[in-house]
């Protein structure tokens, strides 16, 4: 995937590229502060255990497998968002794949989340590898909801109390995308 930048709506700049062994630290900066500032991560603070190493040695088997691919979207050098998307590793299930996509709260309404989904999408055409993208969403988080029926995605079902936060529970949407 080659590096692109993109005009966010209020006018700065927004780079979108594969996330890069080097970019680890940061990586795990992103998490921690995105697993405190919304319910939308099935992370509770503290929660995402990975270490420098580990994190880096993530990225680079991202990197290694034309079927799944590590994404950051970068704001004057910071990670402002990420989307990883991966597939089964089996011949029967390689066609088809999940991502999970986080964008910091500050930065929500610019544009972030549809350009990172717009850019998967695109890979995922011109890839020849997958077929099918499936996602997980909670039945209210209406704004995500709504950004992935504009890019094509089907209701295919609902799993009920699939997330508890401090003792709530969430229902979650499984949408797909056939390309």
């Amino acid at each position: 995937m080659e590096p692109r930048t993109h005009a966010l709506k209020d006018g700065r700049e927004i780079r979108i590229r594969e996330a890069l062994p080097t970019d680890a630290a940061g990586l795990l900066q992103h998490v921690e502060f995105m697993c405190a500032e919304t319910e939308f991560t099935v992370w509770a603070p503290g929660e995402f255990d990975l270490t420098e190493e580990q994190e880096a040695q993530l990225m680079q088997r991202y990197l290694d497998n034309d079927s799944m691919v590590f994404m950051v979207a970068v704001i004057d050098g910071s990670i402002v968002g990420c989307l990883n998307f991966s597939s089964g590793g089996r011949k029967r299930l390689r066609h088809r794949g999940s991502f999970g996509v986080s964008v910091r709260k500050h930065e929500w309404g610019n544009g972030i989340g549809s350009i990172l989904l717009d850019t998967l999408i695109e890979w995922a055409r011109y890839g020849g590898v997958i077929k099918k993208i499936n996602l997980q969403v909670l039945t209210h988080n209406e704004r995500a909801i709504s950004l992935y029926r504009r890019r094509g995605f089907v209701l295919e079902g609902t799993i009920t109390k699939d997330l508890c936060v401090d003792g709530v529970y969430y229902d979650s949407h499984c949408m797909g995308l056939e390309l």
